[in-house]
């Protein structure tokens, strides 16, 4: 049987990230918000991926409005993350470690996360990499497989993947129905200078 999820994720998903680093408090950059993929035991500071994991496989975790991402550049050279939603911050694409909550009372479209029902924004199936990992290991059937790049398509069901067919399907009629131009577009008001 092949092994689906890699052994560093589970740990990855559930470290937690930026405490001050023990051995390198004073320094500037010593917030722990490195991991490595090799040695699999815990985040550690900029200093200490120096000194300590030099020619390891290393991602460097972020902050987003008090939630760890990584760059998905960094993750896909080690990670599919087909179906996990990404976003852009900062002018780099990003995606989000673990599931955040989301208030009952937000709009949802129609398109939601398969695990925790967050709204998405494109026909992606998870929020994040724990939701993703979480759907994994609800259907063991999953073809949904997390280790590493491969080139084959990692769908989690065939009737899912029948349904995104048809999602792009109609995404592509309503592109081909109407599609504004720059010039189409209306300002919202007139700009007013103020008062002297």
């Amino acid at each position: 049987m092949q092994q689906s999820v890699p052994p560093w994720l589970e740990k990855l998903l559930s470290t937690e990230f930026f405490p001050v680093c023990r051995t390198h408090g004073d320094a500037a950059r010593s917030e722990c918000n490195m991991y490595c993929l090799d040695c699999n035991d815990g985040a550690f500071c900029f200093y200490c991926k120096s000194s300590k994991h030099k020619e390891h496989q290393v991602i460097q975790i972020r902050r987003s409005s008090y939630h760890n991402v990584v760059r998905v550049s960094e993750i896909e050279k080690v990670l599919n993350i087909d179906g996990v939603q990404t976003y852009v911050i900062n002018s780099a694409k990003v995606l989000f470690l673990n599931e955040r909550p989301q208030p009952k009372s937000a709009k949802g479209g129609s398109r939601i996360c398969q695990v925790c029902g967050r709204s998405l924004l494109d026909i992606f199936l998870f929020c994040s990499l724990g939701c993703k990992l979480v759907g994994i290991k609800r259907n063991e059937n999953a073809r949904c497989i997390l280790e590493g790049k491969s080139s084959t398509t990692r769908v989690i069901s065939p009737t899912r993947t029948r349904r995104i067919e048809i999602m792009m399907n109609e995404e592509e009629e309503h592109h081909h129905i109407y599609t504004p131009t720059p010039s189409t577009r209306r300002r919202k008001g007139i700009p007013h200078r103020a008062p002297n």
